[in-house]
């Protein structure tokens, strides 16, 4: 049977062009149905959104050709510092301090935009003879049969493929077609989303703040600006992002303190209803599912996008090894070998955001003592703390050869 494409992906985000770009590399043809324009998200504006992208990211956007046009742009992170507190009190004595310079390999990561990832992902698209974009449409049928998949696109076309790969979000249609179930909760909490102008430099330190409603991650951009990913009360964030700007910042002002000086709003706010959502299956029948199809992580580690990116390297280096020796490389048992590669990374993830988000997240005086006592152990030996920072990094368990 003839295809229209060796690989159709549903998403257009961030995921979805990464993996775009590394399956045209290793030699299949892909399309791209994105329901949104291709300008969606490329405006000169910025909006507040950005990524904290682990050094093992940056790798693989170096890999596929996109670095170069981003670097400029991106902001390293030099130290991690990590404390406990209540608001309007100042952190505990005991923490946790990360430094660059106790690994090798240079900063942790680095801090992007939004806009600019996005539009050195459109860019490098524009230039792969072997992609093919399709915006403004949706994949909103899809079936499976031994040599392929037929997609039905809202236009009422069809396309063919010999996979499908659902990089379409926590609410995928993709899996959803597919039967594939999903296990996960709410955690009643709600993330605020914003950046910030500060007087003093960062100095490329990126802070996250453990409250008993809450963390509040403090990440460095370009300049004296800084991202803001501040997790509280479904009912406290719902207050707090109806203020107008000024009474925003006067709420922000006890839990962020005085170490940056003057600080006031650069862009929009944004809110996002937190929980954990991981698909029951990673693959099914001709289906591959990448990203938040996969898993909806917790923020507090700021590892969404990284564990998507990682999916995309996993995926490519499967199918690419697998057609390298001749196989069906959409074939179930192809694609149960990415499903049980990253099942288990993944899966490590998932329980540790969601046992830190439980141990932080409230004010326990046993569980504060108990966790302000092992940042401090952990702190006070060099060994255990540098293991700590390679996994900060991206850079433990099994890499993908586009990460190395």
């Amino acid at each position: 049977m003839t295809h229209d494409f060796d690989i159709l992906i549903a998403g257009g985000g961030l995921n979805g062009p990464a993996l775009a770009l590394g399956l045209a590399q290793a030699g299949f043809s892909v399309a791209i149905v994105d329901a949104r324009p291709q300008s969606a998200r490329a405006s000169d504006n910025f909006d507040g959104r950005s990524y904290a992208l682990a050094l093992a990211s940056q790798r693989l956007l170096r890999a596929l050709g996109v670095w170069d046009s981003v670097a400029a742009n991106t902001q390293p992170m030099l130290d991690i510092k990590v404390s406990d507190g209540r608001a309007g009190e100042g952190p505990s004595p005991f923490f946790l301090h990360f430094d660059h310079a106790e690994i090798e390999e240079g900063p942790m990561g680095y801090m992007c935009e939004d806009r600019f990832l996005y539009r050195a992902f459109q860019t490098a698209l524009a230039k792969n003879d072997a992609i093919t974009q399709i915006n403004e449409t949706s994949v909103v049928d899809q079936t499976v049969d031994v040599q392929g998949v037929t997609v039905t696109l809202t236009s009422g076309e069809t396309l063919t493929a010999k996979l499908l790969v659902g990089c379409d979000g926590k609410q995928s249609g993709v899996a959803q077609r597919a039967g594939i179930k999903r296990t996960g909760w709410a955690y009643q909490q709600t993330a605020l989303v914003c950046a910030i102008d500060h007087a003093l430099p960062h100095n490329g330190v990126a802070h996250q703040f453990f409250m008993p409603p809450g963390p509040l991650a403090i990440l460095p951009l370009p300049g004296n600006r800084s991202s803001i990913v501040w997790s509280e009360t479904k009912e406290n964030a719902a207050a707090i992002h109806a203020l107008d700007d000024e009474d925003y910042l006067a709420v922000l002002r006890p839990r962020f303190g005085d170490f940056l000086g003057e600080i006031s709003l650069a862009g929009a706010r944004f809110t996002y209803p937190l929980g954990l959502s991981v698909a029951n299956h990673f693959v099914a029948p001709r289906i591959a599912l990448v990203g938040d199809a996969a898993h909806g992580l917790h923020p507090i580690a700021g590892q969404g996008l990284n564990a998507g990116l990682r999916d995309v390297a996993a995926l490519v280096e499967t199918l690419s090894d697998a057609a390298a020796r001749g196989e069906d490389f959409a074939a179930i048992d192809v694609l149960e070998r990415y499903q049980q590669w990253r099942r288990f990374d993944t899966s490590t993830l998932v329980a540790a955001t969601d046992l830190s988000n439980k141990l932080f997240s409230n004010d326990n005086p046993l569980l504060r003592l108990g966790r302000d006592l092992g940042m401090g152990v952990v702190n006070a030996i060099p060994g255990l703390r540098r293991s700590f920072i390679r996994e900060a990094a991206g850079l433990t368990g099994d890499l993908p050869r586009l990460m190395r």
